[in-house]
């Protein structure tokens, strides 16, 4: 049975129902966990913002939230009694998905648990699907979670720091 299942989360009320799934597989199995969020640089970068403000303020943020959302879903892993531990993934060249993937590969899972928001339509054209995507590349089973309500936007996470300081205004 599963012994190691990854579980990319990203903070959102679909990935939390993922990470849910996840420790009632690890309390049935006795597997161990590995969280993984996938810091997703494409996400903020506009293309206007100077290289030092990406570097100095973008990044740096995008670790600190990584973190505190990797903090959490340990917590809540430990919580109900299970064996867990967390990577920060970085590869800002790569896709989510393939960072993922490749993260799936290095620590050899038997499974990853993902949470999928279950878009159809133009809504999965538009945006894609990072959880799809994952499905149709991985080499282990994938388990496709789907949130409460797949047609409600994810949250999102908090904006990134002002690339301005005080002295622009």
């Amino acid at each position: 049975m599963y012994q190691r299942i990854l579980v990319p989360i990203d903070g959102s009320a679909t990935s939390q129902r993922g990470l849910e799934e996840a420790i009632k597989l690890s309390k049935l199995t006795g597997a161990g966990l590995r969280l993984v969020h996938a810091a997703d640089a494409l996400t903020f970068a506009t293309g206007f913002e100077p290289y030092g403000v990406y570097q100095d303020q973008v990044i740096p943020w995008m670790r600190e939230v990584g973190n505190r959302i990797l903090k959490e879903g340990e917590s809540l892993a430990h919580a109900a009694g299970v064996n867990v531990d967390s990577v920060l993934l970085e590869d800002m060249a790569l896709p989510v998905a393939d960072t993922v993937i490749a993260q799936a590969k290095a620590w050899n899972a038997d499974l990853i648990v993902i949470g999928t928001h279950g878009r159809r339509g133009v809504g999965r054209w538009l945006l894609g699907s990072d959880a799809e995507q994952i499905a149709r590349k991985a080499s282990v089973p994938v388990l496709l979670v789907r949130g409460l309500e797949p047609d409600v936007k994810a949250e999102s996470p908090p904006a990134p720091p002002a690339t301005g300081s005080p002295s622009d205004s």
